[in-house]
């Protein structure tokens, strides 16, 4: 299969990864674009799922070390979640190598119409900072291993929804709850990513040109998002939203 990918068709993906990177780093959603890019070049499906995860976890990553880089995710804090989110991503990799997400996809358009409305609702400032709605234990033990496996069974919007999850659940502001999201996000990717790799389906030479441009594209959407905050992040993960509900819609 690789022999028969073109230099032109390498880096027709390399420039669709680099806005995809830039698009997951701020509001999640990248797989919107790469998925169908891969899909396009006559990739097999699980082939295309598979590479998908190898070159989203490079993107992830460097979403994840910008962010941490400029203070605005506190790893110690998160470590009690990781494990969780990396066994639910696992579990649900290997869910879908024995049945087909059907089922998930009638549901999906649903869940993202919610999160839509709830980022177009203005929110009322405020110096009080809300309260979580569910405790820490709660959001470790079941709302993180729930979004692994769906990322890892699936998988279109999860930085999305764990962004919602850190928000509307957690209390969190929409800033630290991005960069939460990026380090989940990147845990159930390597999570799904290694099981894909056993099972051979990665295609490492389209994958790995890529990365290259997922990292420009995260490090540059990671940096807008902390420099523009809640007024950049929530218009796009609201846009994010539209084009995945009329992608839905019309697939």
């Amino acid at each position: 299969m690789l022999t028969e990918i073109s230099l032109e068709i390498i880096l027709f993906l390399a420039a669709i990864a680099l806005v995809a990177g830039f698009v997951d780093a701020v509001a999640g959603g990248g797989g919107l674009l790469t998925i169908p890019a891969l899909l396009l070049v006559q990739i097999p499906p699980v082939h295309a799922l598979a590479t998908n995860k190898l070159q989203g976890s490079f993107g992830t990553l460097s979403a994840s070390i910008t962010m941490l880089k400029k203070g605005k995710v506190k790893l110690p804090m998160l470590w009690s979640s990781i494990f969780p989110c990396f066994i639910g991503a696992t579990a649900g990799t290997v869910a879908l190598q024995i049945s087909p997400p059907k089922s998930l996809e009638v549901i999906i358009p649903i869940v993202i119409s919610i999160v839509c409305i709830y980022f177009i609702i203005p929110k009322k400032k405020s110096d009080v900072k809300p309260k979580p709605r569910v405790s820490k234990r709660n959001w470790r033990r079941f709302y993180v291993p729930s979004l692994g496996f769906y990322d890892g069974y699936l998988g279109p919007g999860a930085g999305m929804f764990y962004t919602l999850g850190e928000v509307s659940l957690r209390g969190k502001e929409i800033i630290s709850a991005t960069a939460n999201a990026k380090v989940l996000n990147f845990t159930s990717n390597i999570a799904s990513l290694f099981i894909f790799v056993i099972g051979g389906k990665v295609l490492w030479l389209v994958g790995g040109c890529m990365i290259v441009g997922q990292i420009i594209g995260a490090v540059i959407g990671a940096n807008m998002a902390i420099k523009n905050g809640d007024k950049f992040i929530r218009p796009m993960i609201v846009v994010m939203c539209l084009c995945m509900l009329l992608k839905f819609v019309f697939s």
